[in-house]
């Protein structure tokens, strides 16, 4: 089974194609990702006009490629797959048409991938996980705590009530004149920092649910910094080092009271903990992440990097994961910016689902 994945909800084009391998696990034959960052890089985000533009020139390119790196013609796929979303809509419009064309093209089955729903999946690409098992899912644009029951079946134990993870890391970096993207400029200025210089809140540590508030912190660090001016390179590498202990505080707070509700959801402990989105990629969080489990018991998964950010692989994945069970769409499956993991569970406040 050789499934083609198109990825295009934010700021990165990507396509990619997977083939289920004898373990159960995917076998990545091509992964083609084309960033966008420079062309953000002076408005300290992501611009989605810009984004869709960008996506237009260039995904028909990197489709041909990630075939030709797979060795394999548009007609020896068994599935065409594309994130349909959430994210931003003209940029899924133009991933997800792209899909539509080749299906129809091929006359190979379409597969319209929920973002969110690859990256939850990808640990299955890279590693044989069973259900049920934990993610903390959390990027740019998402936080959420879910319980994964199977392929397309979510519980929804947590989420940001107001600021994504990635995204108080985002404008933290801004507000402190670090580079764009945010959240690898403050990891690496964090190296060098002082955790303990500056006293910042740890928001809803302690609660009995296992939601998320990053607004309260974002701007506790603006104060700081206001108070700090002007900014050393060392009070800068302080601030970031104080913030990211902060969020790490909140991260395991948070997971523990996830991986509670996950055994009062499902009624048994969960396979593993995975980590994905963007944020897996902080290596601070997935040190805190490791030393839970190992107080748990359980096995952390946490994909490769690169397999972290937005990709052309994971939708491929998420492609194969459907197909297998049969559910394809038709070629008029609508584009959504916003599309829940748990449609049974109200969104959060401004939670990007």
């Amino acid at each position: 089974m050789r499934v083609l994945g198109i990825e295009t909800t934010c700021d990165e084009t990507a396509a990619a194609v997977v083939r289920l391998a004898p373990d159960g696990t995917g076998e990545i034959l091509a992964d083609e990702v084309m960033s966008q960052i420079a062309e953000h890089a002076a408005f300290g985000g992501v611009v989605p006009e810009i984004a869709a533009r960008a996506h237009v020139e260039v995904v028909d390119m990197l489709i041909a490629r990630a075939l030709h790196r797979a060795g394999l013609a548009a007609r020896d796929l068994d599935g065409v797959a594309a994130a349909a979303g959430p994210g931003l809509i003209g940029g899924v419009l133009v991933g997800l048409m792209a899909g539509k064309g080749v299906a129809l093209a091929t006359g190979k089955p379409l597969i319209a991938v929920n973002h969110l729903e690859a990256h939850a999946l990808t640990a299955r690409l890279v590693a044989p996980v069973a259900f049920p098992y934990l993610i903390l899912l959390a990027s740019g644009g998402h936080t959420q705590i879910l319980a994964v029951r199977g392929v397309g079946e979510f519980d929804r134990l947590g989420a940001t009530l107001d600021d994504a993870i990635g995204e108080s890391f985002d404008k933290t970096a801004k507000l402190l004149g670090l580079a764009y993207p945010g959240g690898p400029a403050v990891e690496a200025a964090a190296k060098t920092g002082d955790p303990e210089r500056f006293a910042l809140p740890r928001p809803l540590l302690g609660r009995p649910n296992a939601d998320f508030s990053l607004s309260g912190l974002k701007t506790a660090v603006r104060i700081a910094a206001e108070q700090a001016a002007p900014l050393s390179p060392q009070a800068v590498a302080d601030l970031c080092a104080s913030f990211q202990a902060a969020v790490v505080d909140v991260v395991e707070d948070r997971m523990r009271v996830g991986l509670k509700r996950f055994r009062e959801r499902i009624g048994t402990a969960p396979q593993a903990v995975v980590v994905a989105g963007g944020v897996g990629a902080n290596l601070a969080i997935r040190s805190v992440l490791a030393q839970l489990c190992a107080e748990a018991g359980l096995a952390l998964v946490a994909p490769p990097q690169k397999l972290c950010t937005d990709n052309g692989a994971m939708i491929a994945w998420a492609g194969v994961e459907r197909l297998r069970l049969g559910r394809i769409d038709p070629l008029d499956f609508a584009a959504r910016p916003r599309w829940p993991l748990d449609p049974k569970t109200a969104p959060a406040l401004n939670n990007k689902a």
